[in-house]
């Protein structure tokens, strides 16, 4: 199995809803996000790829537009924005394009990461 992966930033803030009052996540509070597609293939294609990096850019050209220094509640509708959640969301976009996508990344630190796998 051949793999390839790319890595992506962006800056954002939110709140997770239904936490305890006290809870530091609870209240408004930002990241500095690192996002890694992972893509898998048993074959490359004609010119030796898995998928060629140039055209991974669409992904880094969505998270410019639509996350960095944006309120992820808005972005995606609801209050639940955890780094779980945002991978499932993430994968799903990048799925649509890639079908070699098998897992996305989400990190709001260098230490940890939520990963969505289906």
């Amino acid at each position: 199995m051949y793999t390839i992966a790319k890595r992506f930033a962006f800056s954002a803030s939110h709140i997770i809803g239904g936490l305890p009052a006290d809870h530091p996540c609870g209240r408004l509070h930002g990241h500095n996000y690192e996002i890694e597609v992972i893509l898998q293939t048993p074959a490359l294609d004609a010119v030796g790829f898995v998928r060629d990096f140039h055209e991974l850019a669409a992904l880094r050209d969505f998270i410019n537009e639509t996350l960095d220094h944006k309120h992820l509640n808005d972005v995606l509708g609801h209050d639940r924005t955890t780094s779980e959640v945002i991978s499932r969301w993430l994968h799903d976009w990048c799925k649509e394009r890639w079908p070699e996508v098998v897992a996305v990344r989400v990190s709001e630190t260098p230490r940890t990461f939520a990963e969505y796998r289906p």
